[in-house]
């Protein structure tokens, strides 16, 4: 029996990662793969760990461990580092055979253990990426972070204005663009007039919600959303003169990166729902003063057809 150890944070874990675990399984019977964390990490440890033990739960020789990392000093030099390191992982776990990493630090941590190092894709040769370019950029590196993690980093964008703006041809655009998912407006879907209850209008802020959880996980980079959760408690508040607490809190749930407001600077189109035209300037100014007082960034988006999606476009290239 020849146990091995592969020891990172996985933040997040990428297809370096499995690369370099893949090897390792080569090279030892079984393999204990241990996830360090502080509660101060970029990304929450509950869900690198969830990732971790997903994509390797097939292989009954690899054991995936997490453990708090409150021993880790910065100011040692990295020889004196690793050997804080080895005394835990010492404690931690049976012994160590042998340690595979793809890091300069894996020869000094390998010597303080008493093992053999296995040294792997050095300068990333094989997988040309890092967590923290993952981290940074992460559609730019898109393509090496697996398909259970992607959803994670998938942009949300929120297309957002009064009725009649041409938020629904644009979503559905920007779909077909950049070959991904959208979502709808789904109040279409549980009313047929502008007359309802407080009770559907819950249920439309509950599916809205829970279709933006459903389109993440297949989305491609970007998600493009027509409304929020904010408009539907405008609408609320506006037909019923009022707007239920759950819908604060469905608000919560869903973080945009990236908000684009639509000017009222194009003909009205009526649909059989649409009856608010004479209050176009009113609502718009209500739309756009609910941003700013969540203190929102957006993008003003104003002009004909093209200009819109250029203006949509150059904004979502910041994230490339």
């Amino acid at each position: 029996m020849k146990r091995g150890l592969v020891i990172g944070k996985f933040m997040p874990v990428h297809n370096g990662h499995l690369a370099l675990i893949g090897f390792a399984k080569s090279q030892c019977n079984e393999l204990i793969v241990s996830m360090s964390y502080t509660l101060t990490d970029p990304i929450d440890h509950n869900i690198r760990f969830g990732w971790l033990k997903q994509l390797l739960a097939d292989d009954p020789n690899v054991k995936v461990e997490e453990s708090l990392d409150d021993f880790h000093d910065e100011s040692l030099p990295l020889f004196e580092r690793t050997k804080v390191w080895a005394r835990f992982i010492q404690k931690r776990f049976p012994k160590i055979d042998l340690v595979i990493s793809s890091e300069s630090y894996g020869e000094p941590f390998a010597h303080h253990i008493g093992a053999p190092h296995v040294l792997f894709d050095l300068h990333r040769a094989q997988v040309p990426v890092s967590a923290t370019r993952i981290r940074e950029k992460p559609l730019t590196y898109w393509n090496y972070i697996p398909k259970i993690v992607q959803p994670y980093f998938v942009k949300k964008v929120c297309l957002y204005g009064p009725e009649s703006t041409g938020k629904s041809v644009m979503a559905k655009k920007l779909a077909d663009l950049y070959q991904t998912e959208w979502v709808p407006e789904v109040a279409r879907e549980f009313v047929s007039s502008n007359v309802f209850t407080v009770e559907e209008i819950v249920k439309i802020g509950n599916a809205h919600v829970a279709r933006i959880a459903e389109k993440e996980k297949i989305a491609n980079r970007f998600l493009f959303c027509d409304t929020d959760i904010i408009t539907t408690q405008i609408y609320s508040n506006y037909y019923l003169h009022t707007v239920p607490p759950v819908l604060f809190e469905l608000e919560k749930q869903v973080r945009f990166d990236a908000y684009f407001l639509f000017d009222i600077d194009v003909p009205w189109v009526a649909d059989g729902m649409r009856d608010l035209s004479h209050l176009r300037k009113q609502m718009f100014e209500t739309f756009k003063s609910e941003l700013e007082r969540r203190s929102l960034p957006y993008t003003f988006v104003q002009g004909n057809w093209e200009q819109r999606l250029q203006i949509v476009e150059q904004k979502l290239g910041m994230f490339n």
